[in-house]
Order: C-alpha cells, then sequence, then structure tokens
C-alpha cells in the first residue's frame, strides 16, 4: 500500500462517521478489540488524560524511555499537517503503509459493528503497536477519560495533568464533572499521579473510591523549582532534575508528573534518573508555543481553551514585546469569550480568520465573542489564516511578535508557511 491507500482510507472513514462525530462508550469497541488478531498479553502502559498538558506529558515520557534504551508506541490525537503524526513508534511517526494496512485490519475484525473515526484509528494504533513489539506503550486520552477508546486498555499507571472547562457538552458543566470523567483512567491498585494542583472540591473522593495508588499534586508528591534546575519529592525520596526545556512555567508541573510516573513504573520497567534527566531536555511537541520564525517572532500554539489561553498570556507576559499580533482562529463548540478574557491585555491587534472547517466559526462571531470580554486592541477579520499570517508580520515589524493559536487547525493552516521548524 502507498500513501495514496491512507489517504483513500481516512476518506472512507470520514464518510462512513465524521471525525467530528463522538459517541463516548467501550462496548462496540470491545467487540471490536477482542477480535483483532493481536497478543492477549502486552507491554506496560502508562494512560495521560487531562485538559491541557496531555502532549507534552506523553512527549516527556517518551523521551525517558528511549533515552533508557527502551521501544516505545506513542498515541496522541489530533495532528498537525500529517495524520501519521499520531502514531510514533521509537520516536518516529508510522509508515503510511503501516497505518493503512492496520486500518485494514480493524475493518476485517469489525464486522457489523460501528465504529467512529476516532475508535477505528485507536484500534489500528494498537495493531500497530502490537506488531512491532515495544517495550512500552504511552497512550493519549482523546476526550474526558471514562468512556473515551483509549481507556478499554487497562493502565499500569495513569496521569491526570491538568482539569479546565473544555468539552463540556460532553463531560458536563463543571470541573468536578470533567474531573469526575477523567479519574475514570484510574485502575484498583495501581498509581494515578495527579499533576492538578488545584483539583476541584469533591474529586478526592472519587479518586479514593478507585482503588488506585494515588499520587496528588502537593500531597503525596511536590516538586520545587530552583535557578537551573528543580527537586522532586515523593515519599522520603528527593530527584534533582534539569527544568524542561519546553517553554512555558506549568512545564515543570508536566514534567515533574512525568518523572514521578516513569519512576513509578519502575518495578516493571526501569528508567534511571539519568534518563528522566535526559527526556527533560529532548522532549519536544510540536505547535505548543512553537518559534518558527525571527523579525518579527512568530509563536506558534495550539492554545484552544481557556486554561490554555492563561498559560499563553503568562507566557507573553513573561517576555513582552511590542507590537504584539494575535492571528485567531477558533472552532464553534469553543469558549472564546473565556479565552478572550484570559488574554484581554495580550494584544495589540487581532487579526481573526476562519479555518477549513464545517464546525470553523466565522470571523465575525468571533469579534462579537471577544467584544464580550472585551479585548484590548483593534480587531480585523480577514478571509484565511495565510492572508492573516502575511498582514500580521507586515503590522509587527521586525521588533514585533505573532502569535498563531486558537485550535489545532488554527495552527496546522499557519505551519506551511513556514521552514525554520
Amino acid at each position: 500500500m502507498t500513501d495514496r491507500a491512507l489517504a483513500a482510507w481516512l476518506k472512507r472513514l470520514e464518510q462512513r462517521a465524521p471525525e467530528s462525530r463522538i459517541e463516548l462508550g467501550l462496548d462496540r469497541l470491545g467487540q471490536v478489540y477482542r477480535r483483532l488478531p493481536i497478543p492477549n498479553t502486552r507491554p506496560p502502559v502508562i494512560t495521560v488524560g487531562g485538559t491541557n498538558g496531555k502532549g507534552s506529558v506523553v512527549a516527556y515520557l517518551e523521551a525517558m524511555a528511549l533515552s533508557a534504551g527502551l521501544s516505545t508506541f506513542a498515541y496522541t490525537s489530533p495532528h498537525l499537517v500529517d495524520f501519521t503524526e499520531r502514531f510514533r513508534i521509537d520516536g518516529r511517526q508510522a509508515p503510511a503503509r503501516a497505518v493503512a494496512d492496520a486500518l485494514e485490519v480493524v475493518e476485517q475484525s469489525r464486522e457489523d459493528v460501528f465504529l467512529t473515526y476516532f475508535e477505528h484509528i485507536t484500534l489500528a494504533g494498537w495493531v500497530l503497536a502490537s506488531d512491532a513489539g515495544l517495550d512500552l506503550w504511552i497512550l493519549e486520552v482523546g476526550l474526558g477519560g471514562r468512556l473515551d477508546a483509549v481507556n478499554l486498555i487497562d493502565a499500569d499507571v495513569a496521569v491526570i495533568t491538568s482539569i479546565g472547562l473544555d468539552h463540556t457538552e460532553w463531560l458536563g458543566p463543571t470541573r468536578l464533572d470533567i474531573g469526575r470523567e477523567k479519574a475514570g483512567i484510574a485502575r484498583p491498585g495501581r498509581p494515578l499521579v495527579l499533576a492538578e494542583p488545584r483539583p476541584p472540591e469533591g474529586l478526592d473522593g472519587i479518586l479514593e473510591a478507585s482503588g488506585a495508588e494515588l499520587w496528588r499534586s502537593g500531597r503525596e508528591f511536590r516538586s520545587r523549582r530552583h535557578e537551573n534546575n528543580f527537586s522532586l519529592y515523593w515519599s522520603d525520596r528527593e530527584l534533582t532534575l534539569p527544568l524542561p526545556t519546553m517553554p512555558g512555567r506549568w512545564q515543570q508541573s508536566n514534567a515533574a508528573a512525568a518523572a514521578l510516573a516513569a519512576i513509578l513504573l519502575g518495578p516493571r520497567i526501569p528508567i534511571d534518573a539519568a534518563a528522566i534527566a535526559q527526556g527533560l531536555i529532548r522532549a519536544r511537541v510540536a505547535g505548543r508555543l512553537q518559534l518558527v520564525d525571527e523579525a518579527p517572532e512568530v509563536v506558534l500554539d495550539v492554545a484552544h481553551n481557556p486554561a490554555a489561553a492563561r498559560a499563553l498570556a503568562d507566557y507573553l507576559n513573561s517576555s513582552p514585546r511590542s507590537p504584539t499580533i494575535a492571528v485567531f482562529a477558533a472552532l464553534a463548540e469553543k469558549d472564546v469569550t473565556g479565552m478572550g478574557s484570559a488574554l484581554r491585555d495580550s494584544f495589540d491587534h487581532w487579526l481573526l480568520a476562519p479555518v477549513s472547517s464545517d464546525r470553523a466559526l466565522a470571523p465575525a462571531e468571533i469579534a462579537q465573542r471577544l467584544s464580550k470580554a472585551p479585548v484590548t486592541g483593534s480587531v480585523d477579520t480577514l478571509e484565511s489564516v495565510a492572508q492573516a499570517v502575511e498582514k500580521a508580520r507586515l503590522m509587527a515589524g521586525t521588533q514585533g511578535r505573532v502569535v498563531v493559536f486558537g485550535s489545532f487547525r488554527t495552527v496546522a493552516e499557519a505551519w506551511p508557511l513556514f521552514e525554520s521548524h
């Protein structure tokens, strides 16, 4: 099979059930999984859930394991440019032909069972990983946790990065509702690392009822930053580690959670302190506060909810540049007003554009929602992300900054415009 075969498969999946279609639940998935020609035994699994920070924690864990000489499978979503980004074997995207073959295996096992787009590709990922015979699987939850396809497999170690308001139409209107769904990845007697420093009231009881071995930030473990490194404390132990090289003050929290998860995996797969430290230095995630150009500085960030917008504001405030121009596009279900409030004073100008999606918000509607924040600076609408980026670079001059954000699709449409990455 060729790349053309993979493209045909993705078109077929999209026609059967658009990627935007969500049907939470594990029953149908389980039926097909049990028919797949994969072994009953599998390597250890780390499952990573949370509102923000999942991709970073997966990247840290993957880099730590690779630094320890282990072979790895990492499953993430969505992708930015190439669909095969979702499946990494030993840190590299799986070959398109192998992905197409795995999709075909799932189709043959599916028989008359309906699968959503995400369910089908998740099963294909497990076929890929099983065929490769790897030491460790690292799986990123797609939506929520309890009923997400990834949760069909029991995690040996689970990580919850953060709990914020996002996907409320599926997960519930409060942080406790969302936290309850994310806590569904916990397993009795197995470690659960909670990196969220301010969990919603009532979540402790839910976590304790899960029977998991709990490691909660600020309680069973904590981290303290020093000038050039940070210390991780757990039980009666301490480990000093380098600060992660990925930008953002919050990365220390993600790094600490990943390091602890790697340590807790130790009885099954040892990952020593040197590999953990090396992983924090090596890890990268495309599209997360990624600097792709200078003069003007251009930053791509997939921030798409208020919590991520607050983190972006923190980053911008820590190193201000003038003028700072926003290129912003969002999907209809997102809290644009909440994002605008978090970034109210961060930009001198907002350039709004549509993205290529049936869920895209029209720039005029984005402007209306931002006016409720309200944001400072001028607001202008354009016909495409590419057009907005071009105008933003001219407005920023050589000393300013352009920030492209709002969704994965926003960053994906800006991605081809830059060569430095």
